[in-house]
């Protein structure tokens, strides 16, 4: 059963002050498809994601990662999530294996937003985090050789952003886990195994 996939990013000197700074460089460096099927959306949300957002605003392609930094920028709060939904390319299949657009969520935590999703109960509140859509965009299909390829592919893109990432970021620490908590390192060696 396919899991969400996520990379959360822990920061250095991480304030309210710094976050929208590490947000644009992560905003900076993600590589959006180029056309989608709907806009992009940018929710601020206060104190917690159960209140109604401050702000929701959509923006066109392409997307200008400046143009999302200002308006965020508006709200500067520590108490703020900024949560941009946005578009990326994957190899996915159809009736054939296609490179299409495939919805990504980019995240920013302030340092006093209450309902942080947390990886584990004894990590501090993450700071930046990715939902990179399905785990299954990432693992070969044991029933299909050819999935080894798309999903190479897609697993390297996923490994270049975070090479870009960490060369950009005040990196304390990072993690790419799945939504079930199952080790997703083990998950992808056990289906290569079984290729």
């Amino acid at each position: 059963m396919a899991d969400s996939l996520y990379l959360s990013y822990w920061l250095r000197n991480f304030s309210a002050l710094s976050m929208l700074r590490s947000y644009g460089k992560m905003l900076e460096k993600f590589p959006y498809a180029p056309q989608n099927p709907a806009h992009s959306v940018l929710r601020i949300e206060a104190i917690s994601a159960s209140e109604p957002p401050l702000l929701e605003r959509s923006f066109a392609d392409p997307l200008d990662p400046h143009a999302v930094l200002t308006c965020a920028n508006e709200f500067l709060h520590a108490d703020c999530a900024y949560v941009l939904e946005t578009w990326w390319g994957l190899w996915q299949f159809r009736k054939d294996w296609e490179l299409r657009p495939a919805r990504v969520t980019l995240s920013c935590y302030g340092p006093e937003f209450s309902d942080t999703p947390l990886t584990d109960t004894n990590s501090p509140p993450e700071h930046l985090r990715i939902d990179c859509g399905l785990d299954s965009h990432y693992i070969p299909w044991p029933d299909d050789p050819a999935s080894a390829y798309y999903t190479r592919s897609n697993l390297r893109g996923l490994l270049r952003l975070v090479s870009y990432l960490d060369e950009s970021l005040a990196v304390e620490r990072r993690s790419l886990w799945s939504e079930s908590g199952e080790n997703f390192a083990g998950k992808l060696a056990e289906a290569i195994k079984n290729l």
